[in-house]
């Protein structure tokens, strides 16, 4: 009887399918050389489109387009600005009580709290929680400032972008086949109108925020209600979680003052977060948002663990306009009944 030859398994790769690889190698290793830079273009980006329609809004009255993109930018600026100097000698105060009573705040809070708590805390000697807490504020810290200036960079680019903004269009036009400009066109379309729901939305519910809090905090007189007011407007542009993650330090300054207000500062932030979700939310976003709430969370995971603070932000926006590419560019690509089903979902979402 022959001996059996030995079977061999011949395994092809084609060439186009080892650039791609390589492709994938080099646009990872460029995002991890230029990310800082991405991030820069992506917030000018985002800004732009989101005060587009204003300076649109200026040019049908006659503006030309730099002196309306210019109007238009330096007023923000100036808003901005005016506001931190009315406000910077108390919010310095109310920072420096924060920071230089850590140690008189946990002791007074522990002292208020059942032992039990304390011991799940892993300990309740002076110091032990502020140690704990410590690293991740600092992390906080460092992504903050990291935020502070990327967005000062993408405001500048902001300028340039809303002044040549139809060249840039043009320009990036250019690049699609003839065939596919009309998909392209309405897919600029649409994200201009999710971006600038979420943007101008999230602006609106951030200033709800913060004069809710001030209002409620000043009335019930815990320390630093400024500060803790702004800390919730700024957390509060971060849908679901932001609001939520700022109660956290008001509550603890609250309960430096009783235990009954420290209660009554739950309530005041489990009330406003359901009239915000409920209430104002859906008349701000409208239907421009389609994102669960479950969306939401992993998109501002993803972007946190990619970007930190500035990643986590942006994340939301480039999440909301999935939809629209799905319903565009996807349609042929997936089957018609997963479209069909995800337009249901997303009208049972805004609805």
């Amino acid at each position: 009887m022959p001996e059996a030859q030995p079977r061999r398994t011949v395994v092809e790769i084609q060439w186009r399918t080892i650039f791609k690889v390589l492709a994938a190698i080099a646009l990872v290793w460029l995002w991890l050389q230029l990310y800082q830079l991405v991030l820069v273009l992506v917030v000018a980006m985002l800004l732009a489109v989101t005060l587009n329609p204003v300076v649109a809004w200026f040019e049908r009255r006659g503006w030309p387009r730099w002196a309306a993109s210019s109007f238009v930018s330096f007023t923000l600026l100036a808003l901005i600005v005016g506001f931190l100097w009315m406000t910077w000698s108390s919010l310095n105060e109310q920072a420096q009580y924060v920071t230089q009573h850590v140690g008189e705040i946990e002791h007074d809070v522990l002292s208020k709290l059942p032992p039990w708590v304390g011991d799940l805390a892993g300990g309740t000697s002076p110091g032990d929680i502020a140690s704990r807490v410590a690293p991740y504020a600092l992390t906080v810290a460092r992504s903050a400032a990291s935020a502070l200036v990327v967005s000062v960079l993408g405001f500048i680019v902001m300028v340039y972008l809303l002044i040549e903004a139809r060249g840039t269009h043009d320009w990036l036009i250019a690049f699609v086949p003839t065939r596919q400009r009309a998909k392209a066109e309405r897919t600029l379309d649409e994200c201009e109108t999710v971006i600038f729901g979420y943007v101008a939305g999230n602006i609106a519910t951030s200033i709800f925020a913060t004069i809710f809090v001030l209002i409620w905090l000043s009335i019930l007189k815990v320390p630093a209600a400024l500060f803790l007011a702004l800390l919730a407007g700024l957390f509060d542009f971060v849908p679901v979680l932001g609001f939520v993650v700022s109660s956290v330090p008001a509550i603890l300054l609250a309960m430096t003052v009783s235990s009954g207000t420290a209660l009554a500062v739950v309530a005041i932030y489990v009330a406003y977060h359901a009239i915000e979700n409920y209430l104002i939310a859906p008349y701000v976003y409208g239907d421009r948002l389609k994102l669960s709430n479950v969306a939401v969370i992993l998109a501002f995971a993803v972007g946190a663990e990619i970007a930190g603070v500035i990643g986590a932000l942006i994340a939301l926006p480039v999440a909301a306009i999935y939809p629209s590419i799905e319903r565009i560019w996807l349609r042929d690509e997936l089957p018609a009944e997963t479209v069909e089903e995800h337009k249901g979902i997303e009208h049972r979402t805004a609805g």
